[in-house]
């Protein structure tokens, strides 16, 4: 799925930033019917909002969640805080910080760039959306 798609390179030939290529990618994968002034909106989450705050491939992967699971507005369930929540709560413990400046300290370097960070919200995504996905089709034990 998504991690497969970013092991494969996807956005370094279009040299998207984190947040880019998590929702370009996603976009291409769940087929959320996004067009190209929609992944726009992306562009000013990477590099942890410019200013190494949040990760950018976990708002990326956020606004991924919101698009599948919020139905008109995100206050019309918990599902969106709650799965948000599961998110930085895995890459957490996965990675040891979700912030962009430790993260860059730890993972990034000049040869696969930030691509290690990319690929760990890409996979906790995956996982997440397979989850809900059998969930929505009845499969429980997911």
């Amino acid at each position: 799925m998504l991690a497969d798609l970013i092991l494969a390179g996807f956005g370094i030939a279009e040299d998207y930033n984190c947040a880019e290529t998590i929702l370009a990618g996603a976009n291409q994968v769940y087929h959320l019917g996004l067009d190209k002034d929609a992944l726009k909106l992306a562009a000013g989450f990477g590099g942890g909002m410019a200013i190494e705050g949040d990760c950018g491939a976990l708002t990326g992967a956020i606004m991924v969640l919101g698009k599948l699971y919020v139905k008109d507005r995100a206050h019309e369930s918990d599902t969106i805080k709650e799965l948000t929540k599961e998110l930085f709560e895995k890459y957490r413990q996965a990675m040891g910080e979700t912030d962009c400046a430790p993260l860059k300290t730890k993972y990034r370097n000049d040869e696969v760039k930030c691509r290690l960070v990319i690929l760990k919200a890409a996979e906790i995504l995956d996982e997440i959306v397979t989850r809900e996905d059998l969930k929505a089709v009845g499969i429980n034990g997911a």
